[in-house]
């Protein structure tokens, strides 16, 4: 996500996946052999056994993912208490809006309560477009299978390809002229999700068809 804030070395450190207080309780314990998170980057010792290091990445990735279901929700909430605003707060706070939305837009679709801790918000993101019951039964599968975003993202392709006993009409889009760097830019969307580029069009039309007719 693009942050316009900017950010200074000074700001205040914490050990990865600890409190302050409980590593400066720690015998033996100093900032020579901790791993310390800064408003820019990390600190890592330059001797670092691979178990701490891989307790570090995953305490990385349970922020970065629960941090887009609490951005989406508080972009929903922003949209519906403060509808004239809201817009004015995700600017103050220096957030790209457009990231903002598809946030929104999954946190929309998966209240608290179904939303699955062992998997990631990009398996949500995956099903939302589903009825809740479809993408509660695809969560579940995932869940007791261990997929990946992407092995669920193959599995509904290939269900979507099973449940086609005759073929579907096909019609043309019009064709439309797209600015050289506007193209480039989807591409790099679509390159980040690891997905075929007219497949990641396809997808981001669905998504954006039932944002807006509220499915």
């Amino acid at each position: 996500m693009r942050q316009t804030a900017k950010y200074h070395q000074r700001d205040s450190q914490l050990p990865v996946g600890r409190k302050p207080s409980d590593a400066a309780a720690r015998p033996g314990c100093n900032d020579q052999d901790r791993i310390l998170t800064t408003r820019v980057g990390l600190k890592i010792p330059a001797v670092l056994s691979y178990d701490r290091w891989e307790k570090a990445g995953l305490h990385i990735f349970q922020i970065a993912d629960s941090s887009a279901w609490c951005l989406g929700d508080w972009l929903v909430y922003g949209q519906e208490r403060y509808a004239d605003r809201y817009r004015t707060g995700v600017q103050a706070a220096g957030l790209d809006y457009q990231t903002l939305r598809n946030y929104a837009w999954v946190a929309r679709h998966f209240e608290i309560g179904r939303r699955r801790e062992n998997l990631s918000f990009g398996h949500h993101a995956e099903v939302a477009s589903l009825p809740p019951a479809q993408a509660d039964l695809w969560l579940d599968r995932a869940e007791q299978h261990g997929w990946s975003r992407n092995q669920l993202r193959l599995r509904l392709r290939e269900s979507r390809q099973g449940d086609r006993t005759a073929p579907l009409a096909r019609v043309s889009l019009p064709r439309i002229s797209v600015p050289v760097d506007r193209v480039e830019r989807w591409r790099q969307a679509a390159s980040k999700v690891e997905g075929d580029f007219e497949e990641w069009i396809l997808v981001a039309l669905d998504r954006a068809a039932a944002h807006e007719l509220g499915d």
